[in-house]
């Protein structure tokens, strides 16, 4: 029997009205800013209505290191919120926007997969409601207003090699990386070095998933830093006028998006940093409404939970005073394995020693995610292939570790392979409490929560500066922004900053290549080895299998 795919699930579901879909939640067609029949956004007025309604409980789902098994944590997401729904509780998932670099790329889309899906899924993948689109906008008209002004004068006094703002685009394009603007005639500009990022790492992006509202947003970015004068003082977007044009240009995609799972439940959909290069969560708009809107609100991290939760926990909760009361890590045996040296075409056969050395990367994850002072639950992502012997040992493995273990089979059933999870995040969430604490404080210096990180949660001996970004430390530190949290970028496949490294590296350093300041999002940004903002297109991208089939009016090839 031939498997469906993605993207066949999702076109042959029966999609209710978003309207209708709405109103199971309370929320009127009046509080809802329709994209046509099947995406809205949801109104100021509805987020206000709302406000004082009790919080729901709020469930993080994170995993451990991606591999190219892939572990489905978008789909655990939904999954989990319909079994919570066909056991009779109010429950919402808070997602994030995909980016169309991994669409056209190597990831596929972020819609879920299997009969765990949000629809309409091309929708989500491609365009959707145009948010992305009016952060690369407002992004690069700053950079226009920047390169303008130094060619109308220079009143500012802008030093031309200390210009920090980058251009970006919601693609993966590695000739952009590096390049040269304002060549010509003196009329085309002011020649120098410039630089693209892709719109998902874009400190606009950030300020749009921390801000509260629209006068928060202003604020925030008003604070962003340009580029520095030949003083060495910081030129700030508001200092170049640019802050109201961007507000405007970034009022609608401000509002929460709601779409609907595949049986039929509301999901809000809002805002997409990576969580390799940037801070990873959905917006804090979007998160908080749907705590209003339910009894419990389940929320995800992008990549690993070294990566997108430590960020979830130490930047999003911090800034935006959430408690999160559990804490779902998603594993699969083929990952288990993959950590354990096996390659991937071999993946699909019976191999527990490769399990036994591989689940250690698990371990670290449930440690570190302990450490916060949260309840762990581990769900494995089923598949055909797995054995009972491997559920068996990976259950007993947890239990020893002090945390809950349930077995998810939401690809193959949708909701109804998610009513063990459910039942077990349930349990956890009535018999535990939840005592969140982030990593580090506020008043340590940045090169000690640097090393927090490194050292506690990716396990590190210790880590190492470039000379220019110790350099930038002090310098950040000096104009008084050493309290703020730190964004690690590096990559996801590795508890180091080293890609290869699989398991539970033990014995190694992370060198912090570079650092930057997003003044306005509120954090510092630390590269740390190979990382790079903006990614390139693998040999056989994606994008080769995608087409339009005009006769049955269908996208094809998505995933």
């Amino acid at each position: 029997m031939k498997v469906k795919s993605d993207i066949e699930i999702a076109q042959e579901a029966q999609l209710e009205l978003i309207k209708d879909v709405a109103a199971k939640i309370g929320v009127s067609e009046d509080e809802l800013e329709l994209y046509g029949k099947y995406k809205a956004k949801l109104s100021d007025e509805l987020i206000d209505r709302v406000k004082d309604n009790k919080d729901s409980k709020l469930v993080l789902v994170t995993a451990i290191n991606p591999t190219p098994a892939g572990e489905g944590k978008t789909t655990i997401s939904i999954g989990l919120t319909e079994g919570l729904c066909k056991l009779g509780k109010n429950a919402m998932a808070a997602l994030r926007e995909p980016s169309l670099g991994p669409c056209f790329g190597v990831k596929g889309g972020a819609a879920g997969g299997g009969y765990a899906q949000v629809v309409p899924m091309e929708d989500l993948n491609l365009h959707f409601t145009g948010d992305f689109h009016a952060i690369t906008s407002a992004n690069n008209l700053l950079a226009a207003m920047l390169d303008n002004h130094l060619h109308q004068g220079n009143a500012l006094n802008i030093d031309t090699k200390r210009i920090v703002w980058k251009r970006c685009l919601d693609m993966n394009d590695r000739s952009l990386r590096n390049i040269v603007v304002g060549l010509g005639d003196k009329p085309d500009g002011v020649v120098r070095e410039d630089h693209f990022i892709i719109t998902v790492a874009s400190e606009i992006m950030a300020i749009l998933c921390l801000a509260e509202d629209m006068a928060d947003l202003k604020k925030r970015l008003g604070k962003i830093i340009v580029a520095y004068n030949n003083e060495g003082n910081p030129v700030t977007a508001d200092d170049l006028k640019a802050t109201g044009s961007m507000a405007a240009l970034l009022k609608d995609a401000m509002k929460p998006n709601m779409i609907q799972t595949l049986e039929g439940t509301p999901v809000l959909v809002h805002g997409g940093p990576f969580a390799n290069i940037a801070h990873g969560c959905n917006s804090v708009r979007a998160t908080k409404l749907a705590m209003k809107l339910s009894d419990i609100t389940v929320t995800e991290a992008g990549f690993g939970a070294d990566l997108g939760a430590e960020k979830f926990l130490d930047i999003k909760c911090r800034k935006a005073g959430l408690k999160p009361d559990a804490v779902v890590i998603v594993a699969t045996v083929k990952a288990l394995k993959y950590n354990g040296g096996v390659p991937k075409a071999e993946l699909g056969a019976p191999n527990m020693d490769a399990l036994k050395k591989g689940i250690v990367n698990l371990d670290k994850h449930i440690e570190n995610m302990q450490s916060y002072g949260l309840p762990v639950i581990v769900t494995l992502n089923s598949f055909i292939t797995d054995t009972e012997e491997e559920y068996e040992f990976i259950k007993a493995h947890c239990a020893e570790s002090g945390c809950e273990f349930a077995l998810a089979k939401v690809w193959e059933k949708g909701g109804e392979g998610g009513i063990e999870l459910a039942n077990k995040v349930l349990e956890t969430l009535d018999k535990k409490e939840s005592d969140f604490k982030p990593l580090y404080e506020d008043e340590m210096s940045l090169k000690d929560k640097i090393e927090t990180i490194a050292k506690n949660i990716y396990g590190a001996d210790g880590v190492t500066y470039d000379a220019k970004a110790a350099k930038e430390l002090e310098h950040i530190e000096s104009m008084g922004f050493g309290n703020l949290p730190v964004c690690m970028a590096k990559n996801q496949y590795s508890l180091s900053d080293d890609a290869s490294k699989l398991g539970r590296p033990k014995n190694f350093t992370v060198n912090i290549r570079e650092v930057y300041i997003n003044a306005g999002a509120g954090f510092i940004v630390a590269l740390t080895g190979k990382i790079l903002t903006m990614p390139g297109l693998p040999k056989v991208p994606a994008a080769e299998g995608i087409d339009y089939d005009e006769e049955n009016d269908r996208i094809t090839g998505l995933f």
